[in-house]
């Protein structure tokens, strides 16, 4: 008789699964590249660092003193948590034998991540960037009732460049556009968007590019400004899984400074219990977790633009 597999090393058959199906579907997976330099506490709570040094001064050549002190601070901000979510899954033990359990469940547990977290943690983040750029005074990086064209979609999101750039900002922006968009800059330009090699999840892909901007095209369901969270418990929730918020307003494009957003997830975890362990049912059972938020740094969130097809009230 073959070993049996413990339910430790099922678990990591599916993590490798679970982390495979992310990083290969993420559309926001750029976001996790910020998280280095979060410092995780107990419980609930972040911490993230803001850095903030004075400019130069005039060097003194007069009197030895020469340079002229200036302050350096680095100082972390405590962020809150939000977003803990699970799904548990169960196979009937005489609806699979041991040997086909990994294999079935391996699949299942990758069309869940394909097709339920994946979709959601992309419009939870997406949909955290555009009430940023909604929020922030004077309405200067959101531009409402805006319906694109091929007429005047290089202006507009020239101009959502321009806005970023304007604040100093000389790094990379990425551009998440719905495929409306994406289809109209394409026809504006005649097809001869520059391509570019973009990295995400360890994985080199080709995408269409605008001024040096990769552009991801993203569905649209995903491009909004709020999200409902399903509780899997409430009636009419008992699916799970996210929609478009009551009041959330449709994004046609979102420009992203690459440092602006810090997602983070703290807990990405799958536990396996075989029918014997399993005191529930004599089922194999699987418990998926996923910890995670997205936080954009108060001197950051003018990095954030975002084009709105809706009008503002």
């Amino acid at each position: 008789m073959a070993a049996r597999l413990n339910n430790i090393e099922f678990a990591k058959i599916f993590q490798r699964e679970l982390d495979k199906a992310v990083a290969h579907n993420l559309l926001t997976g750029w976001m996790d590249r910020n998280a280095g330099q979060v410092k995780y506490s107990g419980g609930d709570e972040v911490k993230i660092p803001t850095i903030n040094v004075d400019g130069l001064a005039n060097y003194d050549r007069a009197g030895n003193t020469g340079y002229v002190g200036g302050k350096a601070e680095i100082k972390y901000y405590t962020y809150k948590m939000t977003q803990d979510r699970g799904r548990s899954f169960y196979l009937d033990k005489h609806d699979v034998d041991e040997s086909g359990f990994v294999a079935t469940m391996g699949t299942l547990m990758g069309e869940f991540q394909r097709t339920q977290v994946v979709p959601e943690i992309d419009a939870y983040r997406l949909s955290k960037c555009i009430k940023t750029a909604i929020d922030v005074p004077s309405d200067t990086n959101v531009e409402y009732s805006v319906e694109i064209t091929k007429e005047n979609v290089i202006s507009k999101i020239k101009h959502a460049i321009k806005t970023i750039r304007e604040q100093g900002y000389m790094g990379q922006l990425i551009i998440h556009a719905t495929y409306d968009t994406k289809l109209a800059l394409e026809e504006a330009c005649m097809n001869k968007l520059q391509n570019v090699t973009w990295k995400t999840g360890g994985i080199d892909t080709t995408v269409p590019a605008f001024d040096g901007c990769p552009i991801i095209a993203t569905p649209s369901q995903y491009m909004v400004s709020a999200i409902k969270l399903n509780d899997g418990k409430t009636g009419g929730q008992e699916g799970g899984g996210f929609a478009k918020g009551d009041s959330a307003k449709n994004c046609n494009f979102l420009v992203v400074a690459s440092n602006a957003p810090v997602a983070i997830t703290k807990q990405d975890e799958v536990r396996t219990f075989s029918p014997e362990v399993n005191q529930g049912s004599n089922s194999w059972k699987s418990d998926y977790r996923r910890y995670h938020d997205l936080f954009v740094l108060e001197n950051k969130k003018k990095l954030i633009f975002a084009s709105i097809s809706d009008a503002k009230e």
